[in-house]
């Protein structure tokens, strides 16, 4: 049995004989009534402008900048249209009454194809901000939304429609129309595009003001919940589209197959970057070492993770290898990171004032922690001189090592050279062998 949806393609509302000819629309707009609506006009644009930015201003979107109701501006985002649209529904149907319209016949279709045209772009731009094929979408959405809006003003949308009506073919028992498949896609992307709106809103929900192991957890559950709407939107679309979701069970059973075999891979990604964000084993913002790779985890997707190292460059890791092979977590437990230099000095030096020296040198930078507080040992007596191994802990590898490791040297460097203590060049014993020679 085939289920049904009805179609959310909004029926075309009762207007007057549309304008067929140019001599028409010139006489319907010279007409003294124009001044009359062009004046409602003007305030139903003010009075929108004012209810969208009294909302922007509650709401207090002034510095959101992905909203889609609200955009980056007052008439930036979707609210503003829209609210114009109802205030010029009232308005169309307050003047109808009392002149014959002109303005107004023409602004409804404009506004209702601006309103699907915000609501496409805008909900593609948030959901999918870096993908390459959205900008063509969206330019389809535009041609598409505008080009019904002529066809609408000038009348020929509904034989278009009607002769649109009578091109039917027979799909198994069913008959279907051109028409009927036309308006089945439409509302499919309605019902995709609704759902991709709802997602995104609770994903901006969900991961606003979240930080470490919190915004793990929130991104793994705004990935299930935008899955899930985009898995029931498909089901509702396909619905509306006429196809007998009945017929899928053994597609299912194909993809399973699939799956099971040349795209296990794949599924297995997708299914350890559920496992990561579930148990929070690797969060955004952890400092990891993976496959001689060492970096700061800067986002954590459903197939692979994006570790980005101090040096500027990003690693793509695919989810499988963080679960079955070993990583080094240098955040999980504590976030601070134990950093050593080895220094050789002389032989006659005071132990005891070396030591001090580079004890103080970690401790001039504010970068090293206090508590616990840097180590100096005498590690071990060397080739060329004693040797002292320093060691100290810092909260934020984030903000580099190496440059702190720099600064740290340098310091020991001029407080030995204050101190008259000599750092010794290698040095080496040659024994000389007397050789007789033969007369």
């Amino acid at each position: 049995m085939t289920s049904t949806v009805p179609s959310l393609v909004p029926e075309i509302p009762a207007v007057p004989p549309p304008i067929d000819d140019f001599d028409r629309w010139i006489s319907a707009f010279l007409q003294p009534s124009v001044g009359v609506e062009l004046a409602v006009l003007v305030v139903c644009i003010a009075a929108a402008w004012g209810l969208s930015a009294l909302l922007r201003r509650g709401l207090g979107m002034q510095e959101e900048r992905k909203s889609i109701l609200f955009g980056r501006r007052v008439i930036d985002g979707v609210l503003f249209p829209l609210v114009l649209l109802v205030l010029g529904y009232v308005a169309r149907a307050a003047l109808f009454k009392f002149v014959p319209l002109a303005v107004f016949r023409v602004l409804i279709p404009v506004l209702i194809s601006l309103v699907v045209i915000r609501v496409g772009v805008k909900v593609l731009q948030v959901a999918f901000a870096s993908a390459p094929w959205v900008k063509a979408l969206e330019r389809t959405i535009s041609w598409a939304a505008w080009g019904a809006m002529v066809l609408w003003v000038s009348g020929l949308l509904p034989l278009i429609l009607v002769q649109l009506e009578a091109i039917t073919w027979t799909v198994g028992g069913a008959a279907i129309s051109l028409r009927t498949m036309i308006e089945g896609v439409l509302t499919a992307g309605a019902v995709l595009i609704l759902a991709l709106w709802i997602s995104s809103a609770i994903e901006a929900r969900l991961l606003r003001s979240a930080r470490g192991s919190e915004l793990s957890l929130r991104k793994a559950l705004s990935n299930a919940t935008r899955a899930l709407l985009m898995f029931v939107g498909l089901i509702v679309a396909l619905s509306a589209v006429g196809i007998d979701l009945t017929a899928l069970s053994v597609l299912g059973g194909a993809i399973g197959v699939g799956i099971g075999f040349g795209l296990q891979k794949l599924a297995a990604n997708y299914v350890s970057g559920f496992v990561i964000l579930a148990e929070r084993s690797m969060r955004i913002g952890d400092n990891v070492r993976v496959d001689n790779f060492e970096g700061r985890v800067t986002d954590i997707n459903m197939r692979y993770t994006v570790i980005r190292s101090l040096t500027g460059r990003e690693s793509i890791v695919p989810n499988e290898m963080l679960i079955t092979n070993r990583v080094e977590n240098l955040s999980l437990a504590d976030t601070n990171v134990w950093q050593s230099t080895v220094v050789s000095v002389a032989y006659d030096s005071d132990v005891d004032l070396v030591m001090r020296l580079l004890s103080e040198a970690a401790l001039s930078q504010p970068r090293v922690l206090r508590s616990p507080e840097p180590s100096v040992a005498l590690s071990a007596f060397g080739a060329d001189g004693l040797e002292f191994t320093m060691g100290y802990w810092i909260g934020d590898p984030e903000n580099g090592q190496l440059n702190l490791r720099s600064l740290i040297n340098r310091r020991i460097l001029q407080s030995l050279r204050e101190n008259g203590v000599e750092i010794p060049y290698p040095q080496r014993v040659i024994h000389m062998k007397n050789m007789k020679t033969e007369a």
